[in-house]
């Protein structure tokens, strides 16, 4: 959400982000806000005059009883209750127009760097850098699912008939290395100075829609019937959750945190060949990073956190690109974003497997997150990042490390969370 003095002073400005995007149906909704502001500014001057006012006469009933004057006193009295009449309805017309002025604000995105290049959709976002070959060997790298089913190590059928559609049972040599990949990336952060952290899986809906749009929490996210609970899509959600109406002091800052946990997305209209693997799953495990800092810092750290995830699928002889999202692809809430690509040996092309973005201080807005400084009380920028989102990011890493022999190699980095294997081989 942002700052409404941006209405006031340069709706303009706000406009034409959003013309970048590509949401003129949401344009009306400034001019509305603008206007709605005058009238709520001009609710609560009266009201703030009139209750001044009434102190002010208030004081006075004392003196008057204390002089003898009962008929001036209780003439006072009256004029009280008058102004106590028009006070109610001016708060009560206050409430109606910041009411309708915060369901527009939650709407109108917020605003991009100017760095962000403009596009209508992914289709036309932006290659920023490759890192590592994106070889193509000389034999056939199979179908990811069918890896591995070559190493006992994937049921889906089961999972259907447990939980239908989009679930799977990983077994053996296949579910160890995908908790190894999530205990390895764990260490990686706190290494890289993070505080690790296992948040709540369920959160309640005003934390939803402090972390998130209305359109991206429809389409995302699973909720609990009968309780006001949804399931995470991602520990982002729970983490920034966490410092909800809290005022941090300014020498707490940066907080730097890492956090596991299993998320849950409904994958709305998801469909193609990768369904039948594991590519768009309902449930998945995920190893996140999330920053609170200083505005001046934001793009500093925004830089850090995508290179840690570009270090960590290196580490893992895994090449990948960033691509930097444009105006089109951006969500409403952020500034800036770019996405970490893993090379796909079997599809010849890049596939995501992590994003980054910086968010300003849009959801400190909306969730109350505040840093007690020496001017007042400013609002926080956060930020956050995958480190790793598997099974996705095990795709990755089995097409990388396939061998033509149906082995998988187990790079160095990963074999201490293996119990020193260096090579899964296929079972007999």
């Amino acid at each position: 959400m942002i700052d409404i003095k941006l209405i006031r002073e340069n709706k303009e400005l706000v406009k034409e982000n959003i013309k970048k995007k590509f949401q003129d149906k949401k344009l009306p909704l400034v001019d509305e806000v603008y206007d709605l502001d005058i009238k709520y500014r001009d609710a609560k001057g009266k009201g703030d005059n009139l209750r001044a006012l009434k102190n002010e006469k208030s004081a006075l009933i004392g003196s008057l009883m204390r002089e003898g004057k009962k008929e001036e006193a209780e003439t006072i009295k009256q004029e009280i209750v008058k102004y106590n009449k028009e006070i109610e309805s001016l708060e009560q017309e206050e409430e109606k127009l910041n009411k309708e002025i915060k369901e527009r604000m939650m709407v109108i995105p917020n605003i991009m760097d100017d760095s962000v290049p403009v596009g209508k959709d992914d289709n036309e976002n932006v290659e920023n850098e490759k890192y590592g070959d994106p070889v193509v060997p000389d034999y056939e790298i199979p179908y990811h699912a069918d890896i591995c089913e070559r190493l006992s190590g994937l049921d889906k059928e089961s999972a259907g008939r447990t939980s239908g559609n989009g679930f799977y049972y990983l077994i053996g040599d296949i579910a160890r290395l995908h908790s190894a990949m999530l205990s390895y990336a764990r260490d990686f952060m706190i290494n890289k100075g993070f505080t690790y952290a296992i948040p709540p899986f369920m959160i309640r809906s005003d934390v939803v829609t402090g972390v998130m749009s209305f359109e991206e929490m429809d389409a995302m996210m699973y909720k609990i019937e009968g309780e006001d609970l949804y399931l995470i899509g991602t520990s982002e959600h729970s983490m920034i959750g966490k410092f909800k109406d809290q005022i941090i002091k300014e020498e707490e800052l940066p907080i730097a945190m890492t956090s596991y946990s299993p998320c849950f997305r409904k994958e709305v209209g998801a469909h193609g060949i990768e369904e039948r693997g594991l590519y768009r799953v309902h449930q998945f495990e995920k190893q996140e990073m999330i920053v609170l800092c200083k505005k001046e810092e934001g793009m500093d750290w925004y830089n850090k956190m995508w290179q840690y995830t570009v270090e960590f699928f290196r580490s893992l002889d895994v090449p990948v690109r960033t691509l930097e999202c444009c105006s089109g692809d951006l969500a409403d809430l952020k500034v800036k974003s770019c996405d970490v690509e893993a090379w796909s040996p079997r599809q010849k092309k890049y596939f995501e497997v992590g994003s980054c973005s910086i968010l300003g201080d849009a959801q400190a807005r909306r969730l109350g997150i505040r840093m007690k400084t020496q001017k007042g009380n400013e609002y926080v920028t956060t930020l956050n990042n995958t480190v790793l989102a598997t099974p996705r990011g095990l795709i990755g890493f089995l097409e990388n490390n396939y061998n033509e022999d149906g082995s998988i190699n187990i790079p160095e980095a990963l074999r201490p969370y293996m119990g020193g294997i260096e090579v899964i081989k296929p079972k007999k």
